[in-house]
């Protein structure tokens, strides 16, 4: 498996390549056949970066009615302009879902005020420091069309139990409070997050995750460790997902200096804002994994969802599958997609001609269907539509499975686990770096590899800004082709 599954790699890199050298072609282009084929599209299109503004029913109604017409022509285009406006269509009803939406409430809470001053040096108070910050969260928050409530607003004392007593009746969705740090050794420096994560009937942790990596990214600095031992009264007394950000050290001199700056205080008020916009608004990612079912390692992978209550796509190996039919029956039960990847995983033979491909394909579903009772509509191929074994009949293939009403689903990011003793360190980089910041992501790992079991949760930690979902007839496929 190993030794060809590394054969495909270089389509998948090629795939990865031409995707991100045609991204701002492909939004011009959208904008361009949106505008030829309804100007309301045209207009969803112009403001997708403001995606949260959408909040009148006026603007929903009026993409109803553009999502309706653009629909209704796509019969009429080719291929390629048919994806381009899917895309525009999707985007119009991310806009409809966000703008039917409740508005979410924020309290932000400038820590300490009034006598107050909390950690001070060189003259440069934390009380002062943590109220700008606060105060362009603030502003930030509103021109996106949050509900903010400020623990407070000048120069004002305001105890720690009074805060929590007015983030709780106020019903606030979240609770983010801005500190500042200090330390008897002057070269500490960096940012921590804390949240409590002992109380998970909250969502604290994935907050202060969001928190951590958007600051870290909006700064540029140096992060410190995130803290789940949060003792403190504003994140353990709270009734909503809290965490406090300590944004910088006022000991060390380096630091201090950049946080008296507006210029960094807008970078770390930027991260803070975006860390909120994914919580509410994340990104959406397909969580999806090859060449399953194996007795141990599926069973980790399974174990792991099911903790987290992430539900993911399996493209399963009939061969695995009547080898371990408990197994494929369990991936069912726990609510994943499953799909077919092929019966044997012999490459020659698979892609021998379209008549082996698709009598191998059709003896996996069979004993899919057997084992589980699910009749799947939704394939991968072994080694992704475009590889080094099928280049002379991929195209016939997909031809004939697409007319049999088969849905086939490549990918756009990888953890590379399919070698040979994979490191788990190097499989978590794989999957992180591979995502690009997209919006829509069909991460690909393989269940039946030990080391994709034992790092998962970690790699799934470092994608706070994603919501996990299971692939259906529905999602528009990514695929290399296309």
């Amino acid at each position: 498996m190993y030794a060809r599954e590394a054969n495909y790699s270089r389509y998948y890199c090629q795939y990865l390549r031409r995707e991100k050298k045609v991204r701002t072609g492909r939004r011009l282009l959208a904008l361009t056949l949106a505008a030829t084929i309804i100007s309301s599209v045209a207009a969803i299109v112009e403001e997708i970066p403001k995606l949260s503004a959408w909040t009148a029913a006026d603007d929903i109604e009026t993409i109803n009615e553009a999502v309706i017409t653009a629909d209704e022509l796509l019969q009429d285009m080719s291929a390629e302009e048919s994806a381009v406006v899917k895309t525009v269509i999707e985007d119009a009803l991310e806009i409809k879902t966000i703008a039917a939406k409740e508005t979410p409430l924020i309290f932000v809470d400038a820590g300490h005020g009034g006598e107050d001053e909390g950690c001070a040096r060189e003259g440069v108070q934390e009380k002062v420091i943590n109220l700008e910050i606060a105060k362009l969260v603030q502003s930030r928050l509103e021109e996106l069309g949050y509900e903010v409530v400020m623990a407070r607003e000048d120069d004002t004392y305001i105890a720690k139990e009074d805060r929590v007593v007015a983030a709780n009746q106020t019903q606030a969705d979240i609770y983010v409070s801005i500190h500042q740090n200090a330390s008897e050794i002057n070269d500490a420096s960096g940012i921590e997050v804390w949240y409590d994560g002992a109380d998970t009937s909250r969502d604290n942790k994935r907050l202060a995750q969001l928190m951590w990596q958007q600051v870290m990214i909006s700064t540029g600095t140096d992060m410190r460790e995130l803290r789940g031992n949060a003792d403190f009264h504003v994140t353990g007394n709270t009734t909503m997902p809290a965490c406090l950000i300590e944004c910088g050290f006022l000991s060390n001199t380096d630091e201090r200096l950049k946080l008296n700056t507006p210029e960094y205080q807008e970078q770390i008020a930027a991260g803070i804002v975006q860390g909120i916009e994914y919580y509410f608004y994340p990104k959406t990612m397909y969580l999806t994994f090859d060449d399953g079912p194996s007795e141990e390692n599926t069973a980790r992978v399974l174990d792991i969802l099911k903790e987290r209550g992430i539900k993911a796509t399996f493209f399963l190996i009939g061969e695995n599958v009547r080898n371990h039919p408990e197994m494929a029956q369990r991936i069912v039960a726990e609510g994943h997609t499953i799909g077919i990847h092929c019966d044997n995983h012999d490459y020659d033979k698979v892609y021998e001609s379209v008549e082996s491909y698709i009598q191998d394909f059709e003896t996996a579903r069979q004993t899919v269907y057997e084992v589980t009772g699910v009749d799947t509509k939704l394939f991968r191929f072994p080694g992704g539509s475009i590889n080094a074994y099928n280049k002379g009949v991929s195209d016939e293939i997909i031809e004939k499975m697409t007319e049999m009403g088969y849905i086939y689903f490549d990918w756009n990011a990888s953890m590379e686990d399919a070698v040979k003793d994979p490191d788990p360190e190097t499989l978590i980089a794989n999957g992180l770096s591979s995502t690009l910041g997209r919006k829509k992501v069909v991460m690909l790992a393989h269940d039946v590899v030990y080391s994709t079991g034992i790092c998962l949760e970690r790699m799934l930690d470092g994608l706070p800004e994603y919501e996990m979902k299971p692939l259906s007839e529905e999602v528009t496929p990514i695929q290399f082709n296309k």
